[in-house]
């Protein structure tokens, strides 16, 4: 059988490589997953994570003519009204520049609950939406950065019901049970019907 072949709407070669690696813990190479070509870059101009997967959906699905899977994800803070939220890219300039500005946001809340949303949004050959789904992983911000592995925030999120930051366990493990996991199993749940 041919493999079903799905553009990934991002310009980032690590998050397809996390993908790869999800699909196959997910007990699955029945799906290959591509970039777009050069010079994908859409405006994210959503006001949600569903928005802003949408429209890179689209535009991947612009570009290529082919069935387009797009996420967008990012750090709910409880204590910050859920902030930064779709800004956490953009939270500041740096990945430690990002960590340091939300520690000193928190530094007098008691309240350190988080969550990492990522949703996914898929669309077929038209550009018609067929499926979208989120997926979230709890936990609560550190007091201080913790681990090696991982990028972004994961230094100083603490999973609930394990106690280790995201950067303290191995990629293998993040890949089981990451927001972006519980997403993208359940958009295999999906496509494994066709």
């Amino acid at each position: 059988m041919d493999k079903m072949k799905i553009v990934f709407a991002t310009a980032n070669t690590h998050k397809i490589e996390e993908l790869k690696a999800i699909a196959e813990n997910y007990g699955t190479d029945d799906v290959e997953f591509i970039l777009p070509p050069e010079g994908f870059n859409p405006d994210e101009t959503g006001l949600t994570f569903e928005e802003n997967s949408l429209i890179k959906a689209k535009e991947a699905n612009r570009l290529t003519g082919m069935m387009s899977l797009a996420d967008d994800s990012g750090l709910c803070v409880e204590a910050l009204n859920g902030e930064p939220g779709i800004h956490s890219a953009r939270f500041a300039e740096t990945a430690q520049a990002r960590i340091d500005k939300l520690l000193k946001l928190l530094e007098n809340k008691e309240n350190r609950k988080a969550k990492f949303v990522c949703a996914m949004t898929l669309v077929n050959e038209k550009g018609d939406v067929i499926f979208t789904t989120r997926g979230e992983c709890s936990g609560k911000i550190a007091y201080e950065m913790s681990g090696t592995n991982g990028f972004g925030y994961d230094p100083i999120f603490i999973i609930e019901n394990i106690g280790l930051t995201m950067a303290e366990i191995s990629e293998d493990e993040k890949n089981k049970i990451s927001h972006r996991a519980r997403a993208l199993n359940k958009v295999l749940d999906f496509v494994k019907k066709f």
